[in-house]
């Protein structure tokens, strides 16, 4: 830092300290020099710069004067030129400056003020040179903890090298990706993910017990994901420190896009282990292959659970799946956790009853409820199999039994077979076949309310929801009981199928289901 005692100590300038200014002024940074004859200066004289003058305007102001502008401009100091005719620098000047608590140094007649300028240019290269050579030495300190995999943490070591502040790093979802000398509560956390939601997100966060973060952003593929934190206010960081805290948090970046990529590849790999399982001999050998790859013995007995929220059609939300994965990492069990659009499946070995899985099962839902304040998670239980050839029906169980807890709520954890009979036989079958038997049965319904502007789907549906009782039904459809009737005659006649009859009556209801069930 170019000080105003960097100066003075050297040898070559011939300075003289004549008056030393408030404490500490000796020490504060200065900008620049300027040069200036003029009786006020301060329209010209920018914040924390040093006054060179060899005072030619006491022939126009008084010295209080001059140095009374000098301050208002806020110059860190005067540096005063003997000349010939002023071989010593005016008693005036000095109790002024003593005044106003101005530092104030004397140079020598001999040397010019170019040597000052000199001198303050060469040390500012110096700074600079310093400062480049630091940012080289730290960036290549930083790629080589990434590139050692020591991640966010191995950055924040790099950081903590040169400067003593506290840090951390909190992504959007409000976990702890890393930290030294920080240690934030779920709450702070928490403050931080909200805040950075904001647009344009915050230079600083209040974290509460008037402890204040200093933000420096964290992003992958053009996204704001996590926010690299100094416990400091921005206007307590120091220049270097910020350029540090700015430069580690594109290295901060660089390892989130790494991660994102990895993670996506990841998912897509679990993804894929769903299909092949739901695909049948078709891909069946290439299951136990692709669970040996997430640590899962394929030839040991094997458990599906799917984890969803609450709430028809409600979709997973960023970092659901990996709220998944970390609850079965505290567990010590290994898993193939593959996320959807609607739900989140674990495939877990499993060498305990199946009665035991609702234990895991409500473990699950309650540590991801944690995680997301404010959801109610519901987990359906598909049962085990001998081994991963078996995986298929215990899979396709477990969704339903989800699919089902989301929509109707109740208990957050169940077995397929605890949530109707009719469910369990709908499951045995694959979409294909029961998109058939849907379409078949419903399709003449279908096209007429298409065409017509009519309601028989909507008709049949809450006429069977309301255990064929006519009066009951009208009331909820706001209709007279004879236009309900005229309703379900069109419908017998379109499908054939007599709503008076139960086995037509189940043949209806099973296809409502199955459109619901697979779309």
């Amino acid at each position: 830092m170019f000080t105003l005692r960097s100066l003075v100590d050297n040898a070559d300038l011939d300075l003289h300290l004549l008056v030393e200014g408030r404490p500490g002024a000796l020490d504060e940074a200065v900008v620049w020099v300027h040069n200036t004859e003029l009786p006020d200066p301060s329209p010209y004289l920018g914040e924390r710069e040093l006054v060179l003058t060899n005072g030619m305007w006491l022939e126009h102001a008084e010295a209080a004067e001059f140095v009374g502008n000098v301050v208002h401009a806020g110059a860190a100091g005067i540096v005063f030129g003997l000349r010939r005719q002023m071989p010593r620098t005016p008693r005036a000047m000095i109790d002024a400056c003593a005044a106003a608590a101005l530092p104030l140094v004397e140079i020598g007649a001999g040397v010019p003020f170019t040597a000052v300028t000199r001198a303050a240019a060469g040390h500012y290269a110096a700074m600079r040179q310093s400062s480049l050579l630091g940012m080289v030495r730290r960036g290549d300190a930083l790629a080589t903890a990434l590139s050692q995999g020591a991640g966010a943490s191995g950055v924040l070591e790099v950081l903590r090298r040169d400067y003593d502040v506290p840090l951390a790093v909190v992504d959007r979802a409000g976990r702890s990706v890393a930290s030294a000398g920080a240690d934030l509560t779920a709450e702070q956390r928490a403050a931080v993910a909200e805040r950075l939601g904001d647009h344009p997100p915050p230079l600083e966060i209040d974290l509460g017990d008037e402890e204040v973060a200093s933000v420096f952003l964290v992003g992958a593929i053009g996204d704001l994901d996590a926010a690299l934190l100094c416990l400091r206010r921005l206007r307590d960081l120091g220049d270097g420190e910020r350029a540090a805290l700015e430069q580690a948090a594109r290295f901060l970046s660089l390892e989130t896009a790494k991660q994102q990529a990895v993670h996506a590849i990841e998912l897509r790999f679990a993804s894929e282990l769903l299909d092949m399982i739901l695909s049948g001999p078709q891909r069946s050998g290439e299951v136990p292959g692709r669970l040996r790859a997430f640590g899962v013995d394929p030839s040991g007995s094997l458990a599906v659970v799917a984890l969803a929220f609450t709430g028809a059609g409600a979709p997973t939300l960023p970092g659901l799946t990996e709220a998944v994965m970390e609850f079965f990492l505290a567990e010590n069990s290994p898993a193939a956790v593959a996320g959807g659009t609607g739900d989140v499946v674990a495939v877990v070995p499993w060498r305990r009853p199946d009665t035991d899985l609702h234990d895991l099962a409500t473990r699950l839902a309650g540590a991801v409820g944690t995680r997301f304040p404010g959801r109610a998670a519901v987990v359906g239980i598909g049962g085990s199999a001998e081994n991963a050839a078996g995986l298929k029906q215990p899979l396709v169980r477990s969704r339903e039994a989800c699919h089902v807890l989301r929509r109707r709520g109740g208990p957050p954890v169940a077995t397929f077979a605890e949530l109707g009979t009719h469910r369990l036989l709908l499951g045995l079958h694959d979409a294909d076949t029961l998109r058939n038997f849907a379409d078949v049965v419903l399709g003449p319904l279908r096209e007429h309310d298409a065409q017509r502007g009519s309601e028989l789907v909507r008709t049949i549906r809450t006429f069977l929801e309301h255990g064929g009782h006519w009066t009951a039904t009208a009331e909820a459809m706001f209709v007279h009981v004879n236009t309900l009737r005229n309703r379900l005659v069109k419908i017998t006649e379109l499908t054939g199928r007599d709503v008076a009859r139960t086995e037509d009556r189940v043949d209806l209801y099973l296809a409502l289901e199955a459109a619901e069930f697979y779309g």
